[in-house]
């Protein structure tokens, strides 16, 4: 039977708590990573919106205009680690079917990688220790082999997992794998060229540092650093406070049994995910320039 407009947007509705739970985790979450990364993990890239569930027949949707924003800044290779490791004996159909749409999935990560996106597939039993080292969570071991179905994300030396998947969380995986990618990308040393410091990035050096002769070249990055971390906590502080608010109308709208309610809502959650997108770009950008502005004022090239 063919699920219609209304099925779909209450199983939509019976779903969105966890992405909402895990979105206000990763903002909560924003500044310890960015302070312990490095200068380069201020390129934050997050992809904003989590699509409501589609029927199973339908044709495989295509990648959302936030993933393809993420996959077009690749500098460097990412490997994605997919683990499905299902015993047929304790995995039915349903289990299986949604592996594959995974598999789907990352095949149009794949494809729209220009290159910079690898798949390995693990679907053997016998690499659960590989699946464990690599943070996956083992489960059915109550009725035959341990089973294992995750997503470990890798570039260089960084790497994040998706310990388990379930079909439950399937509308957010696209949106939380994305944001995964940025975040690894951002804490991945990037290939680019630094360019001629600009006139507004070398007054904003001078305001933030005014004593420059008096501070050194390892001193006042860590100053500017300070100062672009502090503006990323405030836009952290703002957005999670628009967050709860979502949270709160969807909610009461969910209570109300209104569905123009929770789809408004919904709608004003991607809206503001893609306005701190961004946001924390434009934070990024501005701070790894001040950062060069600086190494060009010490170096003598200004």
């Amino acid at each position: 039977m063919t699920p219609t407009t209304s099925d779909n947007k209450a199983a939509a509705a019976r779903q969105v708590a966890a992405p909402i739970s895990r979105f206000r985790v990763l903002v909560s979450g924003l500044v310890l990573f960015a302070a312990g990364a490095g200068l380069s993990a201020w390129y934050f890239m997050r992809a904003p919106t989590a699509p409501p569930a589609a029927p199973v027949s339908a044709a495989p949707a295509a990648l959302s205009d936030a993933t393809m924003a993420v996959l077009q800044h690749l500098g460097s290779p990412v490997e994605i680690r997919f683990y499905s490791l299902l015993d047929p004996a304790s995995v039915g159909d349903a289990g299986r079917e949604f592996s594959g749409r995974v598999d789907e999935l990352l095949s149009r990560y794949e494809q729209q990688g220009n290159g910079k996106i690898k798949i390995a597939r693990i679907s053997s039993l016998s690499e659960a220790n590989a699946a464990m080292a690599d943070g996956i969570t083992a489960f059915n071991m109550d009725k035959g082999d341990a089973c294992y179905l995750g997503l470990t994300v890798a570039c260089g030396n960084q790497k994040e997992t998706i310990s388990s998947l379930s079909a439950d969380w399937e509308p957010a995986l696209e949106s939380d794998l994305s944001r995964a990618i940025g975040r690894i990308i951002a804490a991945s040393p990037q290939p680019t060229p630094v360019p001629a410091a600009k006139p507004a990035n070398l007054e904003a050096v001078r305001r933030l540092i005014p004593n420059q002769d008096a501070v050194s070249a390892d001193d006042g990055a860590k100053l500017l650093h300070d100062a672009s971390m502090a503006e990323v906590q405030r836009e952290s502080e703002t957005m999670e406070a628009r967050v709860k608010e979502f949270e709160a109308r969807f909610l009461q709208a969910q209570a109300d049994h209104s569905d123009e309610g929770q789809e408004a809502a919904l709608k004003e959650y991607q809206k503001i995910q893609a306005e701190h997108l961004v946001k924390l770009r434009q934070l990024a950008a501005n701070g790894q320039a001040q950062i060069s502005a600086w190494q060009q004022l010490k170096s003598g090239n200004q």
